[in-house]
């Protein structure tokens, strides 16, 4: 346990940065994906064009030269300077919003077409269609692979370590390269992947609930 109590400080850095990374990429991603999403069934061609453009782009460029672009290219551009964890949240989620609105456009095709065709016969505009009828139900029925997703992006919160952010998949190096810091690679490498499980378990524990809410609403 020396691993652990003999590296706190370090410890504390990496689980904040990587929940930093986590919860704000995933909130960009989620609310990103849903504009996206909206914008792959929209009824303007030019609102599906852009959409398709955006998900066939991002989502098929490796994740790594994302980061490559925000950490390297976004400063370059002299647009005003922002902190390596400011650059992972941004990169981890607009990449991962490609999948959330995959995801949602998915659950939307589930969704029965009579019942937007019911709301549009009523007056509702497309925005009111999507937001009281549409993706409420959509959302129940992508509960599991839209977890998932957010477990893949749990996962890849490891590649901004080779971005000088100090997150799980950085310990072991901070470690190693420390003097007298107790614990070899192996026991750091072994410890960061028990957080990551347990990390994992809380996120599956997360969908099971709201799996048995929205069946119980059904």
């Amino acid at each position: 346990m020396d691993v652990i109590f003999g590296n706190l400080d370090l410890w504390g850095t990496a689980i904040k940065n990587t929940l930093l990374v986590f919860f704000g990429g995933g909130g960009l991603a989620l609310v990103l994906g849903i504009i996206v999403g909206a914008m792959r069934v929209s009824p303007v061609p030019i609102a599906r064009a852009v959409g398709t453009v955006y998900v066939n782009i991002v989502r098929n460029t490796p994740l790594t030269l994302v980061f490559f672009f925000f950490v390297f290219g976004y400063p370059a551009l002299g647009m005003g300077k922002l902190s390596p964890a400011v650059l992972g949240v941004l990169a981890i989620g607009i990449y991962t919003a490609t999948y959330v609105a995959e995801v949602l456009r998915a659950g939307i095709n589930t969704v029965p077409v009579g019942q937007a065709e019911a709301a549009r016969a009523i007056g509702l505009p497309f925005g009111q269609v999507m937001t009281l009828v549409v993706l409420p139900q959509a959302f129940r029925s992508v509960v599991p692979p839209m977890m998932s997703v957010f477990i893949a992006l749990l996962k890849n919160t490891t590649v901004a370590a080779g971005f000088s952010i100090a997150e799980l998949g950085a310990l072991r190096a901070a470690v190693n390269d420390s003097a007298g810091r107790p614990g070899s690679p192996m026991e750091v490498l072994l410890w960061v992947a028990a957080v990551f499980v347990v990390l994992v378990l809380i996120l599956s524990f997360v969908q099971n609930r709201l799996e048995k809410k929205w069946r119980i609403v059904r």
